[in-house]
C-alpha cells in the first residue's frame, strides 16, 4: 500500500463536523494526524469534548485533539446551538471521553505538524477561521509547507445561511477569513450553495442510520434534533456541510465542476459583513486564490457517507 496522505482537521464539532471525521477516520488514503478544535458551532469546552469523543467512537484515540482559542479574533459571535442543540450534540447527554485534549494550542500545533509533515500536509478546515489566522500571524510561512488546503465556507453567489449574503463560519469570525483568504495563494472552497446542490435525502439517511452498526447508531443518535430541525425548515433534503467538504478532501477526483476565481472577504457594511465576494469577471486584476467546488459526484458523495457508519 503506498503512504497515507497526512490529514489535519480544524474543526467546531457540530453535528455535521462529526459526520466528516468518521469519513476522514474510515479513509483508507489518508491518516489523520490531528484535531484542532475551534469554537463555532457551540462553545469551545463543547467542541473539545465532541472531538474527543469523536475520537473515542472511531477508536482513534491515538488522534491528538488540540484545543483553540475560545471567541473570534475581534468581535463577539452568536454560535449555532439551535441547530446542533446546547452541547452541539443534540443534547443527549452523552458521558464524555475519559482522555483530555493535549496541552499544545491549536494554533502551535498547526504549524509544528505543518512542519513534521512539510510538502505533504493537507489541511481541511471545517468551522470558523480563527486557529488558523492565529497560525498565520505567527507564522506568513505556513502555506509553503501545505500540499493543499480545503475551507467549508462561504456564500459564493451572496445566498448565506445565517445572514442573506453569509456563510456561518465566515461570518462567525471574519477578520479571521480575511486573514487566510489573504495570505493563502491558493485555497479550495466548498461553500454553502455547494450543500445545497448535494442535499441528502432524508429517507435515505434515516435508512443508513438504521443500520445495526456502533457508528450509524451513534450518528442517528447525536443528530436526531438536527435532522428533525432540517426536516422542518428546509424540507426533504438535509444539507451536510463540512461532510460534502470532507468527500472533495478525500477523494479530489469527485470534484467534476471547479472553477478558480479572486475571492475576498467583506469586512463592513450593516448587510455585507461576513460574505464571500467573488471576482466572477475578474474585473479587479487580483489573481485567482481559489478552487470554488460546484458539482461533485453525487454517488461518490453518498459512498462515502454510508463508509463512514460502518456500512
Amino acid at each position: 500500500m503506498s503512504k497515507k496522505i497526512p490529514l489535519l482537521i480544524d474543526t467546531d464539532p457540530g453535528v455535521d463536523d462529526a459526520l466528516a471525521l468518521l469519513m476522514a477516520f474510515a479513509d483508507e488514503r489518508h491518516d489523520v494526524v490531528g484535531l484542532t478544535v475551534a469554537a463555532g458551532n457551540v462553545g469551545l469546552d463543547y467542541t473539545v469534548r465532541n472531538a474527543l469523543k469523536l475520537c473515542e467512537v472511531a477508536g482513534r484515540d491515538d488522534v491528538p485533539v488540540f484545543a483553540g482559542t475560545p471567541d473570534p479574533l475581534v468581535y463577539p459571535a452568536e454560535d449555532a446551538a439551535h441547530v446542533h442543540g446546547r452541547d452541539g450534540f443534540g443534547d443527549v447527554d452523552l458521558a464524555p471521553s475519559a482522555r483530555k485534549a493535549e496541552a499544545e494550542h491549536a494554533a502551535l500545533a498547526i504549524l509544528r505538524l505543518s512542519h513534521t509533515y512539510a510538502g505533504e500536509l493537507t489541511l481541511v478546515a471545517l468551522g470558523p477561521l480563527t486557529n488558523i489566522a492565529l497560525a498565520l500571524k505567527l507564522d506568513p510561512t505556513l502555506p509553503q509547507r501545505l500540499k493543499r488546503f480545503l475551507v467549508m465556507g462561504g456564500a459564493i453567489n451572496g445566498h448565506g445561511n445565517i445572514t442573506p449574503v453569509a456563510e456561518f463560519n465566515i461570518a462567525f469570525d471574519p477578520e479571521a477569513a480575511h486573514i487566510v483568504f489573504t495570505a493563502f495563494p491558493h485555497t479550495e472552497v466548498a461553500d454553502w450553495e455547494a450543500t445545497i446542490a448535494h442535499g441528502l435525502m432524508h429517507r435515505d439517511v434515516e435508512k443508513w442510520l438504521a443500520a445495526d452498526t456502533d457508528k450509524a447508531r451513534f450518528y442517528e443518535l447525536i443528530s436526531r434534533k438536527t435532522r428533525l430541525w432540517s426536516e422542518d425548515s428546509r424540507g426533504e433534503h438535509w444539507y451536510a456541510a463540512d461532510a460534502l467538504a470532507m468527500a472533495w478532501a478525500l477523494q479530489p477526483e469527485g470534484g467534476i465542476h471547479v472553477e478558480q476565481r479572486p475571492l475576498s472577504i467583506e469586512l463592513t457594511g450593516n448587510r455585507s459583513r461576513g460574505a464571500t465576494v467573488v471576482d466572477w469577471n475578474r474585473q479587479t486584476g487580483a489573481p485567482d486564490n481559489t478552487t470554488l467546488l460546484i458539482g461533485y459526484d453525487q454517488g461518490r458523495f453518498e459512498a462515502q457517507v454510508r463508509g463512514a457508519l460502518g456500512l
